[in-house]
């Protein structure tokens, strides 16, 4: 169950997300290659995030942080992806660009959705993406048949 607008998390629920906060601080100073290919070791073994999962996520990051709520989108997306991560799930994690006006924006997506962002964000295409991983099915060899 989600918290009423404005009520503060749990302090288990807090001392997580600013952890999560912590970490994509740090993040958000990597280059796109680097970052991407930390995700996509970060994904590892988690099922797919379900969009409330998400929305807990990205509110509990907001509610802790002045930066994330705020209009800083690459530490807000990373400390979503990443607190979820932390709770055993991961979203699929999305940057990408609009033109005209060009801008830039990130974000997490969970269901096929985008997650407590603005209707208007449906305008920014993904240039960058790190999904939940896909499971790998075995394949029998010769020499096991």
């Amino acid at each position: 169950m989600l918290e009423p607008d404005g009520a503060r998390p749990p302090l288990r629920r807090r001392i997580t997300a600013h952890t999560a906060v912590g970490i994509a601080r740090l993040l958000a100073h990597l280059s796109p290659k680097r970052l991407q290919a930390i995700l996509r070791v970060l994904r590892r073994g988690a099922p797919p995030a379900d969009h409330a999962t998400a929305l807990r996520a990205r509110q509990d990051v907001t509610s802790v942080s002045t930066l994330c709520s705020g209009r800083y989108c690459l530490p807000r997306s990373l400390a979503t992806a990443l607190l979820c991560r932390l709770r055993g799930t991961w979203p699929t994690w999305c940057t990408g660009v609009r033109t005209p006006p060009f801008a830039a924006h990130a974000w997490v997506e969970a269901d096929g959705r985008r997650v407590g962002e603005p209707e208007d964000t449906t305008t920014y295409r993904p240039l960058l993406t790190v999904p939940p991983q896909q499971p790998h099915r075995r394949r029998r060899s010769a020499r096991s048949a």
